[in-house]
C-alpha cells in the first residue's frame, strides 16, 4: 500500500528572502507568514500549503536551461491569460529566458528575481 502524503511546504534557497517572498506574494496573492524575517520568509495558502524562502550565503542562481548550476526544481502556475500574466510578472521583476521549450500559446518559462525557473501554463 503506498504511503499517502500531503504536500505541506516548498522552500526555495535565495539571497534575499523578504524580496523573493514579496515577488511571489504580489504574483499569487498568498498571505505573508507572520513570522517572516530577513533570513526566512514565507507565504501561506488557505489550504495550508506554505512556500518558504531561506537565505543562503553565496547563493548561485540556476543557469536554466544549462546544467552549470542546475535548477533542481521548478514551480508551475496555472493562469487564465498567458500574455497578461507574463506582462505582470515581468513588471514585478521576473525574467524571460530566450529558450522556451513549450508552444508559446500553451506555457512559458520565466525566472523569479533569484533566478529560479518557473512555468506559467494556460489553465
Amino acid at each position: 500500500m503506498p504511503l499517502r502524503m500531503k504536500l505541506a511546504a516548498i522552500t526555495l534557497d535565495c539571497p534575499d528572502p523578504p524580496a523573493l517572498a514579496t515577488f511571489y506574494q504580489q504574483a499569487t496573492g498568498l498571505d505573508p507568514h507572520p513570522n517572516s524575517d530577513a533570513d526566512f520568509a514565507g507565504l501561506n495558502r488557505e489550504d495550508g500549503l506554505f512556500i518558504g524562502f531561506q537565505r543562503v550565503d553565496d547563493y548561485r542562481a540556476p543557469l536554466w536551461p544549462g546544467q552549470g548550476v542546475p535548477q533542481q526544481l521548478h514551480l508551475c502556475f496555472y493562469v487564465a491569460d498567458l500574455d497578461e500574466a507574463e506582462a505582470l510578472l515581468l513588471e514585478l521583476g521576473a525574467g524571460k529566458p530566450d529558450h522556451q521549450p513549450h508552444e508559446a500559446a500553451r506555457a512559458r518559462v520565466l525566472t523569479d528575481p533569484a533566478g529560479h525557473p518557473f512555468c506559467i501554463c494556460r489553465s
